[in-house]
């Protein structure tokens, strides 16, 4: 067993030794293979690129920067090199460099598995030595090939050159950005002092800048990067000892000025936007050795006009509200390409931070940022005639707790349409339309429109809508071309096209590539639609309603552009930090900031409209004037929006027709006499969310279970302003819920026509109309009719009137109506119809059955009282009194009849006795239920004298 385990390790030791030989004969070929093209380094120079890249505005006559074009670069021996920037520059980029040979093994192996998974070479591990030997011999060509090569090489020059001679090659070979190689160059260049005279924070931040020299200059747009960089680099010194406790705390706080930079660079903000980006793409050496020509979307006539308005009004905004910084950025809305970027006043400022480009910075919008609460609102299915109140208001707490903004004014408006708040960029109102939109939604569609910056949803609660999330202008301005566009996604272009030095054309990788014709690039964004376009055209109207927003900025206001159709929004931050103005035509979108770089805040009243504005309005007007076709353009109208929900069709009063009974205040009934009903209007007030589900506006008026957990913070400001408002507006008077209990069918009055029959002959000129009326009140009158036309009233038992019947000498139909009045004024009434006919009377003989008298009839002035006996057995008879001169006996003429008789006397007054004096008779014509007739004798009677 022993003798086996022996012979085992004798086999794997000869193993092991034939592997390491391979391994050492494979590395001896494969040093072979690439050592024998590979340069001296001994010939190792310190030049910079051969070619420079060139970049041009839009029309490729204008040169606006050449990068590396003049390449500046002091050698100085490696003992006028400060110590401290020594030690910062081996402490950030090779703590090892003392004590390995060339190459950090460790290093190559993580970027290696860096490089693996990620299936290419991003990560080099490069020591000092290695990034000397590809900056001076070889090339940024990422592969293995040329890692070997620079492995090979830095093993050759640590074999001749001494650690120091080799830290010093590096340290003037290198480039630090702004076209500085080596060191002295670049402390001249930020520092304007030899590099011997360096402080440890200068040497600090000069060792932080090869990493990034673009990115990280102190003339760029990331001064915060740098600082943090420069404060990594001063804290890997004191972890590797170079520095103490003391020496780091003090550098930490000491303040880092930087020469004020003199540079040809024309619109210097967009070309370091423009280099930014192409160094991310092809890398910086690249860019200085390649011999690039790129062509910018740059207007450069119109990027020199919007420098000097900035300049211009910058300078007044700084004197008048402590304003001392400006930015301004432009855009073509149907393709995207940027047209003029102005990042600061003047870029050369570094006291100032003038080479921060603020387009390009995250700040707070202020209320520019509101038209996408309310682009998100309507998409929901509110409308621009929502009404909404303006009034103080508690809101929700958020991120910020309990919320009540102010209104810009001071003042509150109270019933506002939405068109209204947004034109008049009232707080309130933008503030209730985000929560009826939803934070989350409304951040949704900002972000749907080029809006990066929002992506904490944590940190926002309602005062979003105000402008408390950060945005960069470049951003907003793509978002607001969306509107200019009817809702098509517009995408920042900076770049039409990029050549080498061969004229090869360059594939420029963009979100929106942009097409060879202007008409391909609007169809290319068109396919890129972010909004819908009727609520894009909502948004249009109003922000160009001019007449809308005059209430609060006045008629003539810098949002206007005579001759132009432009929609514009301003914004402004609380305590006055930042201040925008955002606005377009259909083909150009700009967007201006005013503030300040270190966020102090500027002076009381510097609002957009007043800072911000006039520089948007002079630049529009200059761009304006540049377009072919601009003055025709104009925003199409969106379509009449009607929901059928009056809260959301513009009113906020909801009005109720009731009627009501006038005697007793209460709701009418069936019952109630028509000549006492009212109808009274009844204009109730609520908040919104009376009538509406927040997510869906359109469905059914919520129940008071249903309403929303802000209903009463909401109502109880709208039901103390109706508490103020004239009685004579009749708000919130609410109808009476009790019924007329006086006018009721119990309480109703009858009435019945006793005389004459419904359907009687009448043979006179008159007729006596009697009625039987009861009722729970005192009756007031009985009121006659006859065929609806009144002829008289009877306020006194028994109710009678007679009637004159016209006669037109043939037989005619006419309506007998009685209506009877109680105290209460309940009503009642019956009718009958009657006949008349010009036939003489033919009385028939007595009858010997039954006998009739008449008597008492008296000779004085009428009305005469006449009574008659019947005697005999009769029952139900019908009696008819006649008259007749007596010398025309053939034309008598009724007096009275009755329905019903039997045997006894009957007594009348004849109230329609004859007018004129002469003698006449009359008589009684009497018909028993058997058909029996009797005619009473004849009396006669004389009228003495004309009534």
């Amino acid at each position: 067993m022993m003798k086996q385990l022996k012979r085992i390790i004798r086999f794997l030791f000869k193993l092991g030794l034939v592997a390491v030989l391979f391994g050492v004969l494979f590395g001896i070929g494969i040093f072979v293979y690439f050592a024998k093209d590979l340069p001296d380094p001994d010939v190792a120079i310190t030049q910079g690129p051969t070619e420079s890249t060139k970049i041009y505005d839009r029309t490729g006559t204008a040169l606006l920067y050449e990068i590396a074009g003049e390449q500046r670069r002091t050698v100085i021996p490696y003992d006028q090199v400060p110590q401290d920037l020594k030690d910062a520059t081996v402490a950030i980029e090779d703590k090892d460099f003392y004590t390995h040979y060339g190459f950090d093994l460790r290093g190559i192996a993580r970027a290696v598995l860096v490089n693996i998974r990620g299936g290419s070479v991003s990560q080099g591990g490069s020591t000092i030595t290695q990034q000397y030997i590809k900056k001076a011999l070889l090339s940024d060509e990422r592969t293995f090939t040329r890692k070997i090569k620079e492995v090979i090489l830095a093993i050759l020059l640590e074999r001749r050159y001494s650690k120091d001679e080799i830290l010093g090659f590096y340290l003037n070979q290198i480039p630090y950005g702004s076209n500085a190689y080596g060191i002295e160059s670049a402390s001249q260049t930020f520092f304007a002092k030899p590099a011997v005279d360096l402080s440890l924070v200068e040497a600090a931040t000069l060792a932080a800048l090869p990493q990034a020299p673009s990115y990280l200059s102190p003339y760029g747009s990331h001064p915060e990067d740098l600082a943090d960089r420069r404060e990594l680099v001063l804290t890997r010194m004191r972890e590797q000892g170079y520095i103490n406790a003391e020496e780091l705390a003090a550098a930490l706080t000491t303040n880092v000025s930087f020469a004020k930079r003199r540079t040809g660079i024309k619109a210097p903000h967009f070309v370091m936007y423009i280099i930014e980006q192409l160094e991310e793409k092809f890398g910086k050496d690249a860019l200085e050795t390649g011999g690039y020509t790129v062509i910018t979307t740059l207007n450069y006539d119109l990027q020199q006009r919007a420098e000097q308005i900035v300049a211009n009004q910058a300078e007044l905004n700084e004197k008048n509200y402590n304003a001392g910084n400006a930015a301004l950025v432009s855009l073509d809305t149907h393709t995207g390409e940027i047209i003029a970027m102005v990042g600061s006043r003047d870029f050369d400022d570094i006291e100032h931070d003038g080479q921060v480009n603020v387009t390009i910075r995250p700040r707070q919008p202020g209320s520019s940022f509101k038209p996408f609460a309310y682009a998100t609102a309507f998409a929901k299915g509110y409308s621009p005639d929502t009404m909404l109140f303006d009034l103080e208001t508690v809101f929700p707490g958020g991120p910020e707790g309990p919320y009540a903004p102010p209104n810009y004014t001071g003042t509150f408006s109270g019933p506002v349409t939405m068109r209204q708040a947004l034109a008049r960029s009232l707080n309130i109102p933008a503030v209730k339309t985000l929560y009826l939109a939803g934070i989350d939604d409304t951040i949704k569609t900002a972000e749907s429109l080029g809006i990066t910056t929002l992506t904490d949803r944590s940190r926002f609660g309602l005062a979003l809508v105000l402008g408390a999330g950060e945005v960069k202008p470049l951003e907003m301005a793509a978002a607001y071309g969306a509107f200019a566009t009817e809702g098509t996604r517009v995408t920042p272009v900076p770049i039409l096209s990029i050549t080498n030095k061969t004229d090869k054309a360059i594939e420029w990788d963009q979100r929106v590539q942009r097409a060879d014709t202007t008409s391909n690039s609007r169809a290319l964004q068109k396919s890129n639609m972010a909004l819908n376009p009727e609520i894009a055209r909502q948004i249009n109207s109003i922000l160009s309603d001019n007449e809308a927003r005059s209430v609060v900025f006045g008629r003539n206001n810098r949002l206007v552009i005579p001759g132009y159709s432009v929609a514009a929004k301003t914004g402004t931050t609380n305590d006055f930090h930042d201040a925008w103005t955002i606005g377009y035509s259909p083909s150009i979108v700009t967007a201006v900031w005013v503030g300040n770089n270190n966020n102090e805040e500027m002076r009381k009243g510097a609002d957009g409209s007043v800072v911000a504005a006039p520089i948007w309005n002079a630049f529009m007007v200059e761009a304006l004037r540049s377009l072919e076709n601009a003055a025709t353009e104009s925003f199409t109208p969106p379509q009449p929006v009607v929901t059928n929900k009056s809260v959301l069709d513009g009113n906020f009063a909801t009005e109720r027709i009731v009627n009501i009974d006038t005697v007793t205040g209460k709701l009418a009934t069936e019952f109630t006499p028509p000549d006492l009903i009212e109808q009274r209007s009844y204009r109730e007030v609520h908040s919104i969310l009376h009538y509406v589900q927040k997510d869906n506006p359109r469905g059914p008026i919520p129940t008071p279970d249903e309403r929303d957990p802000e209903y009463e913070k909401w109502e109880a400001p709208v039901r103390e302003w109706v508490a103020q408002q004239s009685v004579s507006e009749g708000y919130n008077q609410l109808p009476p819920t009790e019924v007329d209990d006086i006018h009721t069918s119990t309480n109703r009055p009858t009435i019945r026509i006793t005389s004459p029959n419904d359907g009687a002959s009448v043979k006179s000129d008159a007729v006596d109309i009697h009625v039987v009326a009861n009722s729970s009140f005192d009756i007031q009158q009985v009121d006659f009719f006859l065929d609806n036309e009144f002829i008289g009233t009877d306020k006194r038992f028994p109710y009678e009137i007679t009637a004159t019947i016209p006669r037109n000498g043939s037989p005619h139909d006419f309506v007998i109506t009685a209506k009877v009045f109680d105290d209460a004024l309940n009503q009642a009434s019956d009718s009958i119809s009657i006949t008349t006919g010009d036939s003489p009377i033919k009385p028939r003989e007595t009858s010997d059955s039954l006998t009739v008298t008449i008597d008492d009839i008296i000779e004085s002035a009428p009305p005469y009282r006449i009574s008659f006996e019947l005697t005999g057995e009769t029952q139900k008879a019908s009696a008819t009194i006649y008259y007749a001169p007596i010398d025309n006996p053939d034309q008598w003429k009724e007096i009275k009849a009755y329905a019903s008789i039997s045997e006894g006397r009957y007594s009348f007054r004849w109230r329609t006795a004859p007018n004129e004096p002469g003698k006449y008779a009359l008589f009684v014509l009497i018909e028993d239920v058997d058909g029996t007739v009797i005619k009473s004798p004849t009396t006669p009677f004389a009228v003495s004298q004309k009534r």
